[in-house]
């Protein structure tokens, strides 16, 4: 395809995407009943970046493989490397059975084969959690935006992680929980996005249609794309996407229907940008 072509078909990308930006304005076409967030990096960020990481044999080490080997090495004598070689294996033989499938495998779970195959009878897990929390940040202006759009419409969170207490905990910490009508985590209903089941869950639970709902997330493949497939507009956050019109343009799926940078290009969306 010659440079041209690209072009041509970059620009009517972005003419069929709307931004709730300054000077846009758009009639909305539906009248919103709910709005569903995805949690990390769309409302609460985490930062990876500044989580020491690790390699094993060219592959990228877990953020909290050490402190999982810190409290397997309180009950056995094993060293990271063979604790590292043994959670491998079991992710790689649990590879086709759940992550091909976008099947979530509780992190207490995937803890427990590990634990096990070590022949280890018991291991905190619990504390190790912590490492991700402590990576954790809320932008200060999202709880007050959730606070307007719950006065308005129903608000749930549909999000993939393996810990649902260590989520929960996030949001409390965050005082955020309260603003939510309902809250799904993949490890509770044992689907994750892209999969319809989390979806419908989410969308059972608060009550609403699926036509009548926006679900707004960084992810173009589990947010847009599986929101797109079961009939819910998405928007699309940007806010910590790197390089996001390359990213855009390489993915085959289901374009957003919206695109913001920030959260608070949100709200307006439910008008059609007249507030």
């Amino acid at each position: 395809m010659g440079h041209s072509a690209r072009a041509c078909i970059l620009l009517a990308l972005r003419r069929r995407l709307p931004r709730a930006g300054p000077g846009r304005r758009y009639t909305a076409e539906v009248t919103y009943a709910a709005v569903i967030f995805d949690l990390f990096d769309t409302l609460v960020d985490l930062h990876y970046e500044r989580i020491p990481r690790d390699e094993f044999r060219g592959r990228p080490v877990p953020p909290t493989a050490r402190a999982l080997h810190t409290a397997v090495a309180r009950h056995a004598d094993v060293d990271f490397e063979t604790f590292l070689a043994v959670t491998f294996a079991v992710d790689e033989e649990l590879r086709v059975t759940r992550y091909e499938r976008n099947l979530e495998l509780p992190t207490l779970e995937r803890f427990s084969a590990v634990v096990e195959r070590l022949g280890i009878e018991d291991g905190e897990l619990a504390e190790t959690m912590g490492i991700l929390r402590e990576h954790t940040a809320v932008p200060p202006h999202h709880g007050g935006i959730l606070a307007d759009l719950r006065s308005r419409v129903r608000i749930g969170l549909c999000s993939n992680f393996s810990h649902a207490e260590t989520a929960l905990r996030i949001l409390d910490e965050a005082d955020l929980r309260r603003q939510f009508d309902s809250i799904v985590i993949s490890e509770t209903v044992g689907f994750r996005k892209p999969r319809a089941e989390i979806f419908e869950a989410t969308l059972s639970d608060l009550g609403v249609d699926a036509a009548q709902t926006l679900h707004v997330g960084d992810s173009l493949r589990s947010d847009v794309g599986g929101a797109a497939a079961c009939g819910i507009q998405s928007v699309w956050i940007t806010r910590r996407v790197k390089d996001a019109t390359r990213r855009l343009r390489e993915f085959a799926g289901a374009r957003p229907d919206f695109v913001v940078s920030d959260l608070s290009e949100v709200p307006p969306l439910l008008d059609g940008f007249e507030s």
